[in-house]
C-alpha cells in the first residue's frame, strides 16, 4: 500500500488514494492511511457480522468515496457479490508467486514461499491480476520473474519477491491510468463457469485446502 501511495504522492503515478478499508481495527494499512491523511474505514465481522451487509458496507464506501480502481493489498478475505458487481473488473489484486500454479485457497503469505521452494522451483515472482469470485483466479495483468536462488529460504525469498509486488503494483496501475493497459481486453480473457470449474478441480487435487484467517476485531 505505502509504495502506491508514495506513487500518488511524487507523481510517478497519476491517481489519488480516495479511501483505505481493513478488517483488522489495528491493521498498519489503517495507521499508514491516519498518517497520509486519507479516509478509513475498519469494516468486518465485529462491525457487520452480517456478510451480505459487510458486502453492501463495502461496497457504499467506495461509491461514496468516488473510487474508480480497487487496490487490495493484504487484504485476505473473499470479496463480496454485491462489490464484485459494482467494480466488475476493476478491483486488482498482487499475489506473491506465478498463477495459477502457487494460488487458490490456503495460498497466502508464507505458505506461497514454502510451496514454491518445495517444488523445487527456479523462477517464481509476483502476479497482479484482476478479481472474481474465486481466490486467486482472475485473469492476470503483469507479473515480475524473481529467481530461486540456491539456498534461498522462506525469509529471503519472500523479501525479494516483496520488493517486485511493489514495482510491479505501481507500473500496472501507471500502465492503466496511462491507457496502456486495458482491463477490459484482459477480462475477456476470462474462462467460462466449465473452464473454472475445471481449474479450480484440478487445484483441489493437487493441493489441499486450508482457510484463511479470519475476521479480525
Amino acid at each position: 500500500m505505502q509504495a502506491i501511495v508514495d506513487a500518488c504522492r511524487d507523481g510517478r503515478l497519476h491517481a489519488e488514494p480516495r479511501v483505505v478499508i481493513s478488517n483488522n481495527s489495528r491493521s498498519t494499512a489503517l495507521e499508514r492511511a491516519r498518517r497520509e491523511g486519507i479516509p478509513r474505514r475498519h469494516v468486518s465481522g465485529v462491525t457487520h457480522p452480517d456478510p451480505g451487509e459487510r458486502d453492501a458496507a463495502i461496497a457504499e464506501i467506495l461509491r461514496l468515496h468516488g473510487v474508480d480502481l480497487v487496490i487490495l493489498s493484504g487484504y485476505m478475505k473473499r470479496i463480496g457479490p454485491r462489490t464484485l458487481a459494482a467494480y466488475r473488473w476493476r478491483i486488482l489484486n498482487v499475489h506473491p508467486a506465478p498463477l495459477p500454479r502457487f494460488g487458490g485457497a490456503g495460498m497466502y503469505g508464507d505458505a506461497v514461499h514454502r510451496a514454491v521452494l518445495g517444488a523445487g522451483a527456479r523462477v517464481t515472482g509476483a502476479t497482479v491480476h484482476l478479481v472474481d469470485d474465486l481466490y486467486d483466479h482472475g485473469p492476470p495483468v503483469a507479473s515480475r520473474k524473481v529467481p530461486v536462488l540456491p539456498g534461498d529460504t522462506v525469509h529471503s525469498l519472500r523479501e525479494r519477491v516483496r520488493a517486485a509486488e511493489h514495482g510491479l503494483y505501481v507500473d500496472t496501475l501507471r500502465g492503466i491510468a496511462g491507457g496502456g493497459i486495458d482491463l477490459d481486453v484482459i477480462a475477456r480473457s476470462q474462462p467460462g463457469p466449465r473452464e473454472r470449474w475445471a481449474t479450480e478441480a484440478a487445484a483441489r487435487a493437487v493441493r489441499p485446502a486450508c482457510p484463511r484467517p479470519g475476521d479480525e476485531g
